[in-house]
This record gives structure tokens, C-alpha cells and sequence, in this order.
């Protein structure tokens, strides 16, 4: 797609992916750039309208991240969410200070009569909602032309409007899922103010991926990793729909996967979408680099690194390679990769950040602005079948950072065993589907037991199991206690070596959703 309908200006706010989300849930095709894009660069892509992220700091910090002043000044409507309102405010001639009580989370939203509710931000809002506010800092002069459309009650200037430029400002975050109408008043900005009237669909995206894909490859081939999930298997699908034979498609077992996962890829891409898949035996080779290591950033280094090595084996047997595809999503990037500062690294991800010095191959990540909702729509579009489509998600790196402490074949068949457990009693009980992600780790914590007349001291295993949107964030599955019971019991009476199950009922975040 030439033309981006909402550029988003990031300034490091953990949620800056999510009003990418919701403009995109609204079927408004919307781009994310570092807060220090030139303005220049935004013209070129021609967008209706500008919204500037939230953001950790201060406007007054030192180093504080400033946008190019030339953003007020290319007349396109602009929204200022939380750090972008008092950038904003700033910039424009008003003033912030820091606030009497700092204000985080939920708050009463009281649109003003005045002129709040002739807003057209707030076309469609009922009065008097709640929404998320996450700030230490607030407005206290605004800029000339502006006016206050809504308040809080430790913010006087919870929202504000000059009209006449069609400049807007929130101290809240309308983003998130705790905002409540925070969608409509997204749109609103879209498609009252800004103008938006295309529906961005995800067969835009495809018929635009092809494209790009023939247009980048010409007539190389394509080296494409598959791990049997939603997101490497939606690449595959895709690539074949582009570029057909050019593709070859390459299935590493690394001896990381879960029970029976190996036939399954096979099955689904051999005999169902008949991809010539290429499948590759590497266990000895990557449990044998494993032995010995602990450290989960070691671990996903090592896996990564193992994973290229035995792709570029692979491709020396197959004339013309000159791509390497990669099924890295959004959060992937925005997890690990820091814009000068913005969204704080959190991890470091086998499938970003390029290739080695050494490779020779380029790289072609066409998911990588996507979300897992909307990857599971292209897979939709593609003609996956649903079971792939619906899988959970499925680490890269995979079983080796659902066991703490080194990786090795004994542990691995036990965790196994505990798992196909637990998933069969999620899909039994129709709890697969409501849920985002559902695992057993191996703690590798060892605790006295009893079976029968004899005494045990075997291993513990947690049971994670998280709802979620994206990803971005979860909460623990409240699963009915009967279920959790059900689960409990069968691995422990039918996984020799385990004697114990804890259910982790921590959220993201703080907590992340793997454990590694």
C-alpha cells in the first residue's frame, strides 16, 4: 500500500502498538515511526492525519524527544496521547508541570458541556467514562486556540481541542482495553477529523505483499524456516502463493518440539496445501551446542544462530538462494529492537535484528507489521486449515525455555509427556479456543511426594495458561478448578518423574508469558 491513511509517531510508550491496533481493528491502515521521522519522510507517504504516542519521560527531561517541528505546520489533523499532548502543549506556546497526585490507572472521564460534547472526537462517547490514565506530568497553560473539551478529577485538562486546526490532545490513554469507548473516539479522529474513508481489509495486505515479494525476489529463490506455527507457516503459505517453486520451504527439527509435532507439519504441508516441504534431522546437533547451558538469553543465542547455520547447509544444496524469510511479527520487533530509547528491550528474539556478517543471504520478513490476530486473518485469506490457523503460539526457541536450567533428552520427553496432557484437556474441555497460550515448564525443582506406601522426590511442573489480544499483554486464565484439578492429576499419575503441578497465575506485566 502506497499511501499510509494515520502515521503514529512513537515515543516510547508501551502501548504504542496498541492504537496501531485499534485504528487497524476500525479498518484504518495506519503506519508506526520513530518519533524522530523527518516530516519530509510523513509527506512522502502521504497520510490524512498524525497521532504522537505516549512516551516513559519528561518533556522536560534532559535528552526529552522532541518531534520535527514541521509536523504543526503541514496542516494534517494531529492527536496527542499522554506524552504527545503535553509535546504538543509545549511546542504550541502552553506549559506542563508536574502533577500534585501522580495519576495512574482508572479515572472518570467528565466531557464538558461546554465544548467537549460538540467535539467531534467525542462524536457517538457517552459522558462520564472510564479511561486509562498512566502520567506524573499534566498540562497547566494551554496553548493559544486550545480549550479544554474534557476533565478528570486530578486532571482539568484530561482532553483538549483547537478546533480550528484540528489539533487534539488526550492525557489518557484511549488505546488500551481499560478506556472505555477509547476505540470510538480513535475513529473518530480517523474518520470524522482526518477524513479516512478507505476500509483498510486484509486482502489489501496480501495483494500487496505479493507484489512486494515478486518485485524484491525476481527470479532468486526463497529459503523459508517452518516450526509448524501460525506465524512461520502463514510465510510459507504466502511465499508459495507469490513465487510457487522459487520457494524452498525448510522444516528444522531441533529436537526442541512438542510430542508428535513433526508429523503433524509434515502432514499439514506435504499432503494438504502440497508444498514441497524439505525436512531436516538436527536434533544431535543442537541439543549437543545446548548441553550444559542454563541461561535463557544463551539458550535463544545459541538456538538462533543454530537455526541460520543449518538453513545455510541447506540452501548450498539448492542453486540461487538468495533470501532468507522469516515469520517475525510486530511484537517480535518492538520487544527487541530500541529506538533510541523508545520501547525498552525486553528480549532478544531469534528472528529479529538481520542476518549475520557471515550469511549471505538477505533477509524477507512480510509479517513483520503484523499482529497475531490479524497474521491469523491472512492465514484465513490464504486457505490454511483452521486447526493451523487457531494454533497457540509456539516459541522459536521452543521447549528449551520451558525448562529451567540446561537443556537435555530426559527432561525434554518429560516435558513433553506433560504437556500433550495439558493441551488435550484444554481442547476437551473447549478451553484451547478461549485462550491465547497454554504450556507446561519444568522448574527443575525437586520436592518430596507421596505415591502409594513409597515415598517420592520428583520434579515440579507449572502450568501456564494466559488470555491475551496480541500478546503485547495477558492475564492468567481463570480456569474452572475441577479442570485445573483434572489436569494436575494426570500428569502426575501418568508422567513417571513428577510429583507435583502449580498453576502461575502472574500477569504481563509484569511478567512475561514464556518464563524464559
Amino acid at each position: 500500500m502506497k499511501d499510509v491513511s494515520i502515521i503514529v509517531l512513537d515515543f516510547g510508550s508501551q502501548y504504542t502498538q496498541l492504537i496501531a491496533r485499534r485504528l487497524r481493528e476500525e479498518r484504518v491502515y495506519c503506519e508506526i515511526l520513530p518519533y524522530y521521522t523527518k516530516v519530509d519522510e510523513i509527506k512522502a507517504k502521504n497520510p490524512q492525519g498524525v497521532i504522537l504516542s505516549g512516551g516513559p519521560s519528561s518533556v522536560y527531561a534532559k535528552d526529552a524527544y522532541e518531534v520535527d517541528q514541521g509536523v504543526y505546520e503541514i496542516g494534517l489533523p494531529l492527536l496527542g496521547i499522554c506524552y504527545g499532548m503535553q509535546r504538543i502543549a509545549v511546542d504550541l506556546g502552553g506549559s506542563v508541570i508536574r502533577s500534585d497526585h501522580h495519576e495512574y490507572g482508572k479515572a472518570e472521564l467528565i466531557i464538558n458541556k461546554a465544548h467537549g460534547q460538540s467535539s467531534p472526537l467525542f462524536d457517538e462517547c457517552d459522558d462520564n467514562r472510564i479511561v486509562w490514565m498512566s502520567h506524573s506530568d499534566r498540562v497547566d497553560e494551554l496553548p493559544e486556540g486550545f480549550k479544554p473539551i474534557a476533565h478528570s478529577d486530578n486532571s482539568p485538562y484530561a482532553a483538549i481541542a483547537d478546533e480550528k486546526r484540528r489539533v487534539y490532545a488526550m492525557q489518557y490513554h484511549p488505546e488500551v482495553q481499560h478506556s472505555e469507548e477509547g476505540y470510538l473516539m480513535l475513529r473518530n479522529f480517523a474518520r470524522n477529523i482526518c477524513g479516512v474513508t478507505e476500509k483498510w481489509k486484509m486482502e489489501h495486505f496480501l495483494k500487496d505483499q505479493i507484489t512486494k515479494i515478486r518485485e524484491q525476489v525476481g527470479d532468486a529463490k526463497v529459503l523459508c524456516g517452518l516450526s509448524g506455527g501460525v506465524d512461520s507457516s502463514v510465510v510459507a503459505a504466502l511465499l508459495y502463493e507469490a513465487i510457487g517453486d522459487q520457494l524452498v520451504p525448510v522444516f528444522v527439527d531441533n529436537g526442541l518440539l512438542r510430542k508428535g509435532e513433526r508429523e503433524q507439519v509434515e502432514a499439514v504441508f506435504k499432503i494438504n496445501l502440497k508444498v514441497p516441504l524439505i525436512t531436516v534431522d538436527a536434533v544431535d546437533n543442537f541439543l549437543g551446542k545446548l548441553e550444559g547451558i542454563s541461561d535463557p538469553e544463551t539458550k535463544r543465542k545459541i538456538i538462533g544462530h543454530t537455526f541460520i547455520e543449518e538453513f545455510e547447509a541447506e540452501a548450498k544444496k539448492h542453486d540461487g538462494i538468495k533470501f532468507l524469510a522469516q515469520g517475525t511479527l510486530y511484537p517480535d520487533v518492538i520487544e527487541s529492537i530500541s529506538v533510541n530509547g523508545p520501547s525498552e528491550v525486553i528480549k532478544s528474539h531469534h528472528n529479529v535484528g538481520g542476518l549475520p556478517d557471515w550469511m549471505d543471504f538477505e533477509l524477507i520478513e512480510p509479517l513483520r507489521e503484523l499482529f497475531k490476530d490479524e497474521v491469523r486473518k491472512l492465514g484465513k485469506e490464504l486457505g490454511l486449515p483452521e486447526g493451523m490457523i487457531n494454533r497457540h503460539p509456539f516459541p522459536g526457541p521452543g521447549l528449551a525455555i520451558r525448562i529451567m536450567g540446561d537443556v537435555n533428552r530426559a527432561d525434554l520427553e518429560l516435558l513433553r509427556e506433560a504437556d500433550v496432557i495439558l493441551l488435550d484437556e484444554l481442547k476437551a474441555s473447549g478451553y484451547y479456543t478461549k485462550t491465547w497460550q497454554a504450556f507446561t515448564v519444568l522448574l527443575n525443582v525437586r520436592s518430596v511426594g507421596v505415591m502409594g506406601d513409597n515415598r517420592t522426590y520428583d520434579n515440579t511442573v507449572a502450568v501456564r495458561v494466559v488470555e491475551a489480544v496480541d500478546g503485547m499483554t495477558a492475564t492468567f486464565a481463570h480456569l474452572p478448578h475441577d479442570l485445573l484439578e483434572r489436569i494436575s492429576r494426570r500428569i502426575i499419575n501418568e508422567v513417571d518423574g513428577i510429583n507435583r503441578v502449580v498453576y502461575d497465575i502472574s500477569s504481563k506485566p509484569p511478567a512475561t508469558i514464556e518464563w524464559e
